[in-house]
């Protein structure tokens, strides 16, 4: 599932994955949250926690993630990645040069700093 931070600053969409992330999660909570930003900003600044309490991803969810890079380039702002599962960091990682937005990774413990990097306060501490 996909909760929602409630402490995010304005401007950043802020979501934590715990247990399995289904497509239902992005139809329902993700999707959704990222028109009505688009309502109202030009550009999503996102955070997505990918902490202990998170399992997987459905294959389902992998195919709505990838949806997500359907959206147009310009809508694309800061997104910050905050996990310890390198193996999903790495992957990620690896395929960092077809977002179009400005993606940044952050180690568990720094959410904090991804929220407050997305909303353009701070420098990076991490990439």
């Amino acid at each position: 599932m996909i909760e929602e931070i409630e402490n995010a600053p304005a401007g950043v969409l802020g979501f934590r994955a715990v247990g399995e992330v289904t497509a239902s999660d992005y139809e329902t909570v993700l999707d959704p949250a990222i028109d009505r930003t688009l309502e109202t900003h030009d550009r999503v600044n996102l955070v997505i926690v990918l902490g202990e309490r998170f399992e997987r991803y459905s294959l389902g969810a992998v195919w709505q993630d990838t949806l997500l890079s359907g959206k147009p380039h310009r809508v694309w702002g800061r997104c910050a990645l905050v996990t310890g599962h390198s193996m999903i960091a790495e992957i990620i990682h690896s395929l960092a040069f077809l977002f179009p937005g400005d993606l940044r990774f952050f180690a568990l413990g720094q959410e904090d700093a991804a929220l407050a990097w997305a909303a353009g306060e701070t420098a990076p501490d991490a990439s």
